[in-house]
């Protein structure tokens, strides 16, 4: 299969050969964002594009803006891997992936590039846009996936990707004193605040015990959400963010 541009942004075209049929009947509505978590973009495409690594994304996007494609959008991309968001497994599925050129957290994790960001906006806004994927399901690969990730994690400008258009976003309630709720804690709070996580889209169990599940969601949330402090802890800032996002959904979201 040839590899065509699907975006009117200037790319280019490295293919990889690690994708397959997209199910037939789901439509692309998520876009999920990564961070490669390696020393340089030439390693990350390289292993983006070795078979035997049997990961891709179907977009790079260097520290200096330069875009690339590596998978045609028509095409399940193997980026996500298990997953869950609102019931679905199968995030591959329905969504398109970017990888963001960043050493990641255990490389030397540092703030991503204004060129770099205005690229992500740019490409995230035409693959929206193209695909009709709402705010709400533009997704870290820590959403999705926050026993395993922590990508693109919380130095990631959520925020000027909104104001860009691209993603939901408010600003977070201020850090502040009150109850807390952590790992070891059980009650109907923790259940209230279960069924909130639960209904924004996180795989946690409504039962009342804040297991390590509840405090992975919390975390997950946290660093897309509330980056100030990301520690799993729910502190009213968290709950309250939270709150405000569901309340802020369109009601057939």
């Amino acid at each position: 299969m040839s590899l065509k541009t699907d975006t009117t942004l200037p790319a280019r075209l490295r293919p990889s050969p690690n994708h397959n049929a997209r199910a037939e009947g789901v439509a692309v509505d998520m876009l999920i964002l990564h961070y490669t978590g390696m020393t340089g973009a030439q390693e990350a495409i390289g292993r983006l594009c070795d078979p035997r690594a049997e990961v891709s994304a179907h977009y790079v996007v260097e520290e200096d803006g330069t875009l690339h494609q590596l998978v045609p959008e028509a095409r399940r991309a193997w980026h996500a891997g298990v997953s869950f968001w609102q019931g679905a497994r199968d995030i591959n599925a329905r969504s398109i992936g970017i990888e963001i050129v960043n050493p990641g957290h255990e490389n030397g994790y540092r703030p991503f590039p204004p060129a770099q960001i205005q690229m992500v906006a740019a490409l995230g806004l035409d693959i929206c846009r193209r695909h009709r994927i709402p705010a709400h399901r533009i997704l870290a690969h820590s959403d999705v996936a926050p026993a395993r990730k922590e990508d693109p994690g919380e130095l990631f400008p959520w925020d000027v990707l909104a104001r860009a258009g691209v993603g939901q976003w408010l600003e977070p309630e201020p850090i502040s004193g009150g109850r807390f709720f952590q790992e070891g804690d059980s009650g109907q709070p923790v259940e209230a605040l279960q069924s909130m996580l639960a209904l924004f889209g996180y795989e946690v169990a409504i039962d009342g015990n804040y297991d390590r599940a509840t405090c992975l969601a919390v975390t997950a949330f946290q660093r897309h959400f509330r980056p100030e402090r990301v520690d799993g802890i729910a502190d009213m800032s968290t709950i309250t963010t939270l709150h405000r996002l569901l309340q802020n959904r369109p009601a057939s979201a």
